[in-house]
């Protein structure tokens, strides 16, 4: 059986993350999305909040799993059987920082691999920390994030979807 583990802090799910999971659960048997926790790392949706949101994104594929782990990937990996690990990439910068971890995957468990996936071009530009600074001024995220997505993001950060900020 193909299985990949897909993971991220997905603060928030992105439209981008969306592509990469769609387009990989068509590519492989078992697809498991792993919302990562960091203590180190401060998000603006805590990992139930995470995992509520990609749950009810991937709702409607039967092969995607949604998993919150708060240790080594790699670790989480054996854990499920899996051996490899997929990384989506925007742009070069992101493919040196991925990979310099997937080097670091290999050296703690040299049996993983990591499968790089780049996004689709409308999706390039979409980052989650861009997206969290455009909704906590009341900008319009509608069309990088997935409608519920959008729903917390309003939420969070308390605003309507007509409500516009003027000078």
């Amino acid at each position: 059986m193909k299985r990949i583990i897909y993971p991220g802090t997905f603060d928030p799910p992105t439209n981008g993350h969306w592509d990469i999971i769609t387009r990989a659960s068509g590519i492989f048997d078992h697809l498991d999305v792993v919302i990562s926790v960091n203590p180190e790392k401060i998000t603006v949706f805590d990992a139930q909040e995470r995992r509520n949101m990609m749950e009810s994104l991937v709702s409607g594929l039967r092969n995607v799993q949604v998993h919150v782990w708060g240790g080594l990937i790699v670790e989480f990996a054996r854990s499920i059987g899996s051996r490899v690990i997929l990384r989506g990439v925007r742009a070069l910068s992101d493919f040196d920082y991925e990979f310099e971890l997937a080097m670091m995957q290999k050296a703690l468990d040299p049996e993983m691999e990591t499968i790089f996936l780049p996004t689709a071009p409308e999706n390039f530009v979409l980052r989650s920390s861009t997206i969290k600074e455009i909704a906590r001024f009341h900008g319009s995220v509608s069309a990088m994030v997935p409608p519920v997505v959008d729903r917390a993001l309003r939420e969070k950060f308390r605003y309507a979807a007509e409500e516009t900020r003027g000078g």
